[in-house]
């Protein structure tokens, strides 16, 4: 078998048509179900976890051909987060549309995974155990829920 070690590429998609393309990731962050009321209560001191994750995975999923090597940038044209709270989870689905030659997988995927990670960054002091660990704090099944491609 050849290897092409250490040399990476870019697929050639020249050749390809701009199609819609839609992406929908998921994933889910497991809190101290006191956190996660006071997220319900809107009593986190540095604000909304949730409309700050929701602005931060559209972001992510703009920039994520800077931050994925070798992933192509493509137009995003629709970021949309939708959140679910459970006693100690929050569930969150984000679909990403595109007109591109590529898919938005990685975008879908890249928006679900900082989305999380902001809404753990608003509520880290919350989570924090008297030794400064975080024991029941986890990020947990992020993937691809569906993908579409076509008129």
């Amino acid at each position: 078998m050849e290897r092409n070690a250490g040399k990476f590429r870019m697929i050639d998609i020249t050749q390809k048509n701009d199609v819609f393309r839609e992406a929908v990731a998921v994933g889910k962050i497991r809190l101290k179900p006191e956190t996660v009321q006071m997220i319900k209560d809107t009593r986190v001191e540095k604000g909304d976890p949730l409309a700050a994750a929701e602005i931060a995975s559209v972001m992510a999923a703009k920039s994520t051909s800077q931050l994925i090597p070798l992933c192509h940038p493509i137009p995003i044209t629709s970021v949309v987060a939708h959140s679910t709270l459970g006693r100690d989870t929050i569930e969150v689905e984000v679909s990403v549309k595109t007109t591109a030659k590529t898919g938005v997988e990685m975008e879908a995927l890249v928006a679900v995974a900082t989305y999380l990670l902001t809404v753990w960054d608003m509520v880290k002091r919350h989570e924090k155990d008297s030794m400064g660990q975080y024991p029941s704090t986890i990020i947990e099944s992020i993937k691809v829920k569906s993908k579409t491609k076509g008129p």
